[in-house]
């Protein structure tokens, strides 16, 4: 049995660690290292952790000198952490013993930089497009694919509507539509208030209170109500759209319908599809009024502007054309979300990491569709929606 160390032992111990200490000589800087610098003793956590704080503590580009005469023992490791750190070269004044020189030379001499990558050619640019280009080619080409089945199965449902899954479209905007009017009226109301409060503290300093109104009604009737609301009902409704088609994918549900002769596109993707079009320019428009509320009420706490006075001059700040505006972008959005969902959803392999995939790749992008959409109706609308 080993006898129990004393606690004289620990200095001893704590001496035998890597260490880099300052000294001033003759007016100038001197950096000593001591210790052991073996791979042995900077295999202890506290050594390591102290090494490191003492070599940040020293420049490696400053001009001072290095005395390693101190040193105990030096192997090809810490001579490697000492070349690391003088950037791959010597410094101007350094002391050390014969043998830790002959440790130092050999780890200089054999030490290779790191070459920089360089750029691609034009044959590497050649073959990442080859690889990419043709993907985002069949991605387009199965969109429109799904656009144009989804045509097709509108005119069926016009002219035989007896027949349509009206009973899938009811479930579908009462999921898309009813269940998220709590939490796009508590975001819209929120942001509202956020909105009011920023607008009041710049209006407060030219005089121009009232004009509150005219901000908050004209940006979060056309922009930030629809946008906002797309949002949400991608990260809610396009997510849950890609999980419910890739689980029929996993458990084999859609292979199933296509024996019995039951089409994809008729029972499946468009009553999602009619049902987010419907449902998304109510969200919008509830979003947009939960917003305005959020407004009207930091605007009557921050400005003293009185619900009555904001509601009153709301409409002759906002057109009506910019509502119109605003919902029908939202129908857009809606059927966006609904393609994309119900796309990554059909990709799906029968595995539990695809489906989780899908639905990340489902919801990243819709948002991006919904705010290229955006921009698009901004540049081609700039006209509508403001008085003269």
């Amino acid at each position: 049995m080993s006898p129990a160390s004393s606690p004289a032992d620990a200095p001893a111990a704590d001496s035998a660690w890597p260490s880099v200490g300052q000294r001033e000589e003759d007016g100038r800087q001197w950096t000593v290292a001591s210790g052991c610098w073996t791979t042995l003793a900077m295999s202890s956590k506290p050594a390591w952790q102290a090494l490191t704080r003492g070599l940040k503590d020293v420049p490696p580009d400053d001009d001072r000198a290095w005395d390693l005469r101190p040193i105990g023992q030096l192997d090809h490791i810490g001579a490697q952490l000492l070349w690391e750190h003088w950037r791959h070269r010597w410094p101007e004044t350094l002391e050390m013993s014969p043998q830790h020189k002959a440790v130092l030379d050999q780890v200089a001499q054999y030490t290779v930089a790191t070459p920089a990558e360089p750029a691609p050619s034009l044959n590497e640019r050649i073959r990442a497009f080859a690889h990419h280009g043709p993907r985002a080619m069949f991605v387009l080409r199965d969109l429109t694919g799904l656009i144009g089945q989804l045509a097709l199965d509108i005119g069926t449902l016009i002219r035989a509507p007896h027949r349509g899954p009206w009973r899938d479209f009811s479930g579908h905007l009462y999921q898309f539509g009813a269940t998220a009017l709590h939490i796009t009226a508590l975001v819209g109301l929120l942001i509202g208030v956020v909105l009011a409060y920023l607008i009041s503290q710049q209006l407060r300093q030219y005089g121009a209170e009232t004009f509150v109104v005219n901000i908050l009604g004209l940006s979060l009737v056309r922009e930030l109500g629809p946008v906002l609301a797309a949002v949400l009902i991608a990260g809610r409704s396009g997510s849950a759209i890609t999980a419910q088609i890739g689980v029929m994918r996993v458990t084999e549900e859609l292979d199933a319908m296509r024996v019995m002769g039951i089409p994809h596109g008729f029972r499946l993707v468009m009553p999602r599809v009619l049902a987010l079009a419907i449902a998304m320019p109510l969200i919008s428009l509830w979003t947009s009024m939960a917003a305005l509320a959020g407004g009207m009420l930091a605007a009557d706490a921050a400005l003293d502007i009185s619900p009555a006075y904001f509601l009153s001059a709301l409409p002759r700040a906002v057109p009506i054309s910019n509502l119109w505006l605003a919902m029908a972008k939202s129908a857009v959005f809606g059927v966006l979300i609904a393609l994309i969902g119900c796309y990554f959803g059909m990709k799906v392999k029968p595995n539990t990491e695809s489906l989780g995939r899908g639905t990340t790749s489902s919801v990243v992008t819709s948002i991006t569709a919904v705010i290229l959409v955006d921009a698009l109706f901004a540049v081609l609308f700039k006209g509508i929606g403001f008085r003269a």
